[in-house]
């Protein structure tokens, strides 16, 4: 199996994965209730851990998206860092390593 479609499968997984808790938590809320999803992100000192540790990596992992795009010339670079603002770093960072695999790839022909 090509490396970048091993990217994809892990980028379906990180989408799935994720939205199998939070779609059921807006359908039992009947919407998206900001005070009440970060109140719940914060319910306690795990789950402020892992929020703290997600949205740091979030931040990274869009720092990083920008600067590599850059270095190898992708102009894909908005749907990784839209992925990760949507659903979060294990949708954005696999999807953005399969595009730049893809580049990559076309760059070595």
């Amino acid at each position: 199996m090509k490396l970048r479609y091993l990217y994809l499968v892990l980028a379906l997984i990180g989408l799935i994965l994720p939205y199998s808790q939070f779609l059921p938590w807006i359908m039992e809320h009947h919407a998206m209730n900001i005070p009440l999803f970060i109140h719940d992100l914060f319910a306690n000192q795990i789950s402020a851990f892992f929020a703290m540790d997600v949205i740091v990596s979030a931040i990274v992992l869009i720092v990083f998206i920008l600067d590599e795009s850059r270095c190898l010339g992708m102009r894909t670079l908005w749907l990784p860092v839209i992925a990760t603002l949507l659903v979060g770093v294990s949708l954005g960072l696999p999807l953005f390593l399969y595009l730049r695999q893809i580049q990559l790839d076309q760059s070595r022909i």
